[in-house]
Order: C-alpha cells, then structure tokens, then sequence
C-alpha cells in the first residue's frame, strides 16, 4: 500500500461481489451504511456491517472492504475531530450522540471472532506481543500465522503491531505532556529512532514535523521537537 487516498465526502454505491484493496485516508471520517452489506478488515479489527450501521475511522487508519451479493451504498462523513476510540459499530444511526459522548457498551456491537480476529485484538492490546509465543498458544505454525492474518487484513502480524504501535504513538503526542523518548517507550517501541520510522512510514512525516502540523496538538508538546 503506497500513499494516502482522498477521501470525498457524499454517497458511493459498491457493486456486489467487488473488493476495495487495503488503502488509507489521513482524514477522520464516517461511513454511514444506507444500504446493502459488506466486511471491512482495518486497523482495529474486522467488522460486518449492514444499513443502518456506522463506522468510524481515525487519520490513517488502514482497511480493506470485502462488499457482499447485495452491494453497498455508504454515506461518507468527515469528522472535524478524532473518534475518541477510533473504529466501531453503531447499530443505529440516532446513538452517533452516545457515542460521541464516550458511551461504548451501549454503541458497539460485539462481533463474531475467528483467531486472526484474536490476534488482531491482542496484537492492539499488547504492542510487546511475541507472534511466535502467540503461534504456539493457539496451535498454529509461523506460515499459517501470517498467511491466515493476512487473508484477512491483507498485511501481516508485524506491520499491523507496527502500524497499531505508530496510532498509539500518535494519540500520546497529541495528549502531550512526555517527550517523543517517553511516547516510544509506552507506545512498546525499541527506541525513539524506531517510533520515527514508524510514524513516518503511516503518515508521511516525522513526529516532530507532525506535531507541528496537527491541529489537534496542545501546547505542552511544542517543546519536544527534536527527532531522533
């Protein structure tokens, strides 16, 4: 995956059967589902949805839709602020308000979990998770770890950990309050030089430079520019 695609707000209509290869946006944005189904496999984890469901991503959140026999049609929304959880499921359209306040239990909807649902959870849970203890727990050889994995999120184990270490790292430094050692530390990478490619390798800029362009940053990050 190269580059970052527009994101043009307005309705789109999906044909059925069709596929959309694993792309990402650097816009927040809503896709409110009018009609049809489909499954989208992102940097959160893997969601069915069908009309009247809505999903919200963050800037550069990665994702691939698999659309069903009937199509989809989808109504796309910028978002002027970050979704406080990144990506879910609103089983009705009327608790968008529910869950711009932070009411989770009652907006998202469980979904059904296969192992790489799992190791997608686990991998966003624990940025240090070794794939190979991983592998062993559940029974499963390296090869089909990471052609099962990516099958459906149609990137591999490591560089979702390392993309999903590279949002964390983004969230912290638009909190502010630690240095960029600091962020690199909690956000479960080797070193500050680490956490800079990562950064750079899902939005295009360094974390410094980032800081500085992010209309979202506080002022108590603006003194924790230097890069490493």
């Amino acid at each position: 995956m190269r580059g970052l695609t527009p994101i043009d707000p307005g309705s789109e209509t999906w044909s059925a059967h069709c596929s959309i290869p694993r792309h990402r946006h650097a816009r927040a944005y809503a896709a409110v589902i009018l009609s049809g189904a489909y499954e989208e496999s992102g940097s959160l984890g893997r969601y069915r949805v069908r009309s009247s469901h809505v999903l919200l991503h963050r800037a550069f959140d990665a994702h691939v839709d698999r659309f069903a026999s009937s199509g989809a049609r989808v109504l796309n929304l910028l978002l002027n602020e970050p979704p406080a959880f990144g990506l879910g499921v609103v089983a009705d359209p009327d608790t968008i308000a529910r869950v711009a306040e932070k009411d989770l239990p009652a907006a998202i909807e469980p979904q059904p979990a296969d192992w790489p649902d799992l190791l997608a959870s686990d991998l966003l849970d624990d940025p240090q998770l070794r794939l190979e203890t991983w592998a062993g727990r559940h029974g499963l050889a390296a090869a089909t770890l990471s052609r099962g994995f990516r099958t459906i999120f149609a990137t591999s184990p490591a560089a979702f950990r390392a993309e999903s270490r590279a949002q964390s790292a983004l969230a912290l430094m638009a909190a502010g309050g630690s240095s960029l050692a600091e962020i690199a530390a909690v956000a479960g990478f080797a070193d500050q030089s680490h956490m800079t490619r990562a950064v750079r390798a899902l939005t295009g800029q360094t974390p410094g430079d980032w800081l500085r362009s992010n209309r979202f940053k506080t002022r108590r990050v603006e003194h924790f520019y230097k890069e490493a």
